[in-house]
């Protein structure tokens, strides 16, 4: 065999495998998981609990390439959101 034809073969092999993982991956969203999970928190008024699992949700959606913007930018909203929220609670406690 030609040097072509190995090299033929081992893109293909390689367009195989990232295919597969892409499936898999899709198939497993962790993010999402996370992400449904911190949306309990903050409807039971756990409000630390939901930042943490928010981060954690950013964290793993960053390391996959997999997922969209549109999820990471709901996440930083929502973090955003809760930080003033429990800020706000802090300062309320004070100033009774």
């Amino acid at each position: 065999m030609a040097f072509y034809s190995y090299i033929f073969l081992l893109m293909i092999l390689s367009i195989i495998i990232l295919l597969f993982r892409t499936l898999i991956l899709w198939k497993k969203s962790v993010p999402v998981e996370l992400f449904v999970e911190a949306l309990r928190n903050e409807n039971n008024g756990n409000f630390e609990e939901a930042v943490i699992t928010y981060e954690t949700a950013l964290s793993k959606s960053k390391k996959t390439w997999v997922f969209s913007n549109s999820l990471e930018n709901k996440i930083i909203e929502k973090v955003k959101v809760l930080h003033t929220i429990i800020d706000y609670k802090n300062n309320l406690r004070f100033t009774r």
